[in-house]
C-alpha cells in the first residue's frame, strides 16, 4: 500500500544509511577522501557483517513500534531499557555502540526516574543521541497540529537529552521531515519549516538557544563550504550535516555517501541524512543491493507495514 511505502522509505533510508557508516564510524574525512565509501560494506570500527546496522536504527525501530499502539512516553523509555538489557531490536542480538548520554539516562529510568527528566539537561550533554532516533515521530503528523507534535518530540528527545538544544534539534528536523511528507522537496521543506516553527521557538527557553542555530535560521545551510561543516557527534553539527547533504544531493544514494564520507560521526550523519532522503526519493529509489544486505530487512519492513496501519488508520 501506498502509506507502508511510505513509512518504509523513512525507516529503510534512515537504517541503510546507518548501515552504511557502521563500518567506518569515527575515522577521519582525510581518510574518506583517500578512500571513500561506495557501496555497502563491513567490518571496519565495530567489525560487523556488512548491513549491521547501529543503535541509531535500533532505537528507531523501538520508537516506531511503540507507536503503532499510541503514543506513550513510558512505554517508549520502556523499548529503549529493553534495547539496552535485552538486545530488543538489535541487528544480530548484540549492543555494540551506546552514547555516553543516552547510557546514564537509561540507567536513571531504571532507576525509577520518570521519561521526560531522564535525559541529560547540561550544555554538554547536546550529543545527537535524540536526533539519531526521532524520525518516526514525523509520521505522527496528522494527529496532531505541529504544535502539539513538537510538544511531544521534545518529551521523546528527553527521555535521553532533555537540553532545550538537543530539543529543539529535534523539532526542526521532524518540522521539516513533516514538510517532505506533505510532497515538498527538500530545499521549499527546510524553508517551510523554518517558517512553520519561528512561533514555536520564539518562548524564552528556546529564544536563548537560537544562535546556536543562526546557520541553520540562515535558510542558506546549502551554500556552506564542506570545509565548514562538521560531522562529530554535536547535536548541531549532526542536523548541519545532514540538512547540507540533502540540500546538496539528487539522489537518496549521493546523499547517504555524501555523509558517510564526511567522516568522524558517520554512521549517525548518514542515517539522519538518509531518513529524509528515503522519505523524499522513496523506498524504490534506494539502491537495492544495499537494502538486500540489511540486517533482519524482512523485520523492518513487517514494522513499516505495521506503523503505517497505525499512523494512517
Amino acid at each position: 500500500m501506498l502509506t507502508a511505502t511510505k513509512t518504509l522509505s523513512g525507516l529503510m533510508g534512515l537504517c541503510v544509511g546507518d548501515a552504511l557508516g557502521v563500518p567506518v564510524e569515527f575515522t577521519s574525512r582525510a581518510e574518506r577522501v583517500k578512500s571513500p565509501v561506495t557501496t555497502m560494506q563491513g567490518y571496519g570500527t565495530w567489525n560487523q557483517p556488512p548491513g549491521t546496522w547501529s543503535d541509531d536504527s535500533s532505537l528507531s525501530f523501538c520508537l516506531a513500534e511503540c507507536l503503532c499502539r499510541g503514543y506513550s512516553l513510558d512505554a517508549i523509555a520502556n523499548s529503549f531499557w529493553r534495547w539496552y538489557k535485552e538486545a530488543y531490536w538489535t541487528p544480530r542480538g548484540d549492543v555494540f555502540d551506546i552514547g555516553q548520554t543516552t547510557h546514564t539516562a537509561i540507567m536513571r529510568l531504571k532507576q525509577g526516574v520518570v521519561p521526560h527528566q531522564a535525559g541529560g539537561k547540561v550544555e554538554n550533554s547536546n550529543g545527537n543521541g535524540s536526533l539519531m532516533r526521532i524520525l518516526p515521530m514525523a509520521y505522527c503528523h496528522r494527529s496532531f497540529t505541529l504544535g502539539e507534535l513538537l510538544a511531544r518530540v521534545h518529551d521523546v528527545s528527553a527521555i535521553t537529552h532533555a537540553h532545550a538544544r538537543s530539543q529543539m534539534a529535534c523539532g526542526i528536523y521532524i518540522s521539516i521531515a513533516v514538510a517532505l511528507l506533505e510532497g515538498s522537496d527538500p530545499q521549499t521543506a527546510y524553508l517551510q519549516a523554518l517558517q512553520d516553527i519561528q512561533t514555536i521557538y520564539s518562548v524564552r527557553e528556546f529564544l536563548l538557544e537560537k544562535p546556536h542555530f543562526g546557520r541553520i535560521f540562515s535558510g542558506e545551510i546549502a551554500k556552506i563550504p564542506v570545509e565548514e561543516i562538521n560531522s562529530g557527534g554535536y547535536v548541531i553539527d549532526t542536523l548541519e550535516s545532514s540538512l547540507w547533504c540533502l540540500l546538496n544531493s539528487s539522489s537518496y544514494s549521493e546523499a547517504v555517501l555524501k555523509a558517510v564520507n564526511l567522516g568522524g560521526d558517520s554512521d549517525t550523519t548518514a542515517a539522519v541524512t538518509g531518513g529524509l532522503a528515503g522519505i523524499y526519493y522513496g523506498v524504490e529509489n534506494i539502491p537495492k543491493q544495499w537494502m538486500n544486505q540489511i540486517a533482519r530487512r524482512q523485520d523492518i519492513i513487517y514494522l513499516a507495514e505495521r506503523f503505517a496501519r497505525a499512523v494512517y488508520a
